[in-house]
């Protein structure tokens, strides 16, 4: 099957959408698919299928008129129109919420609404499945099975991890709070904030004035294998977001990697951590703080959450998630 896969961002861009185009596309190349992305995004690299990067007009027609099926990987309307020229089957995944980007034209939200009346849709999350106006499946992300792993390293040194990006949207800042609550009781975990951010030095600032500092150590951006160490060498995996976020690969990567995740309640966070860990209400620090407190004082709940770990993993695995596509679009091996 000839598969045109559209990604508006793609490496060497990071992100959840270039790390999930990057695996389906692989994935539908070794189960013996023609392949092709398109993306916005600029810049180099060497994959296992072309990359057509900023298409012009004439380049976006041949490739739309090449293909059987169509897969976006979030809705882009920059790269829709050549189908008003040629009929194939059009797919959307839906990554995030249609319309929570406040700095774009009413328009743009309504005819992306109506574009969907004749697509078939995925949606990362039931979440976000219930937020669509048109019926749509479910098919969570996939994270790199390959990387993120238990190393059989039982040594786990640090009790917290954080990974993500230091924006305010990530609550990190919530996170810190937590810990200086923890420590007026008596308590002072040990976590590793793993990210970049324009927030960061604003973070270092507030962990030293709640008196964290010594117990607070940022590593900066960590991806792949190097990431896969760093969460073999903690217990739990904060997930603190303001916002309601979509899905949560960063979850499904710490409990491979034998984490267990206590993230935020709201949106599709909790569908990524299932039974292998807990949640608690958007931006709340004294919650976070009860959480954490309850399961650093019983290791024994730490264990029997990671029990689960491998059985809710299974359909998030590359190659299952690619097939879930594939049985929808009519082309599993």
């Amino acid at each position: 099957m000839k598969i045109l896969l559209g990604s508006h961002h793609f490496f060497p861009s990071t992100g959840g959408i270039e790390t999930v185009t990057d695996l389906l596309a692989r994935e539908f190349v070794a189960l013996g698919h023609d392949v092709r992305v398109i993306t916005q995004t600029e810049g180099a690299g060497s994959f296992p299928f072309p990359v057509i990067r900023r298409p012009g007009p004439a380049e976006l027609i041949a490739q739309v008129k090449w293909c059987a099926v169509f897969l976006q990987n979030n809705i882009s309307l920059r790269t829709l129109w050549p189908l008003l020229l040629f009929r194939r089957r059009l797919f959307i995944t839906h990554q995030t919420w249609i319309g929570h980007e406040a700095d774009r034209p009413a328009w743009s939200h309504r005819l992306k609404l109506a574009v969907l009346r004749h697509a078939t849709n995925f949606a990362i999350s039931r979440a976000i499945a219930d937020k669509l106006p048109v019926p749509s499946g479910n098919v969570g992300n996939p994270f790199n099975d390959d990387i993120f792993r238990e190393t059989g390293n039982d040594d786990r040194t640090r009790d917290l991890i954080f990974v993500g990006r230091l924006v305010s949207d990530k609550g990190a800042d919530v996170l810190i709070d937590a810990l200086a609550i923890l420590l007026q009781s008596g308590m002072q975990p040990r976590l590793t904030v793993v990210g970049d951010g324009p927030e960061r030095t604003a973070l270092e600032q507030k962990a030293e004035g709640q008196g964290l500092r010594s117990s607070i150590t940022f590593v900066g951006s960590q991806t792949g294998a190097q990431l896969s160490t760093t969460l073999n060498a903690h217990r739990i995996l904060v997930v603190p977001s303001r916002w309601p976020e979509p899905f949560g690969i960063v979850a499904l990567e710490a409990l491979a990697c034998g984490c267990i995740v206590v993230g935020s309640e709201q949106g599709g966070l909790p569908e990524a951590i299932g039974p292998c860990g807990l949640t608690f209400s958007n931006g709340n620090a004294p919650a976070l703080a009860g959480v954490l407190q309850e399961l650093l004082h019983d290791p024994g709940r730490v264990a029997r959450l990671r029990e689960g770990a491998q059985e809710h993993l299974a359909p998030f695995r590359r190659r299952q998630v690619a097939n879930a596509y594939l049985q929808v679009m009519g082309g599993t091996s």
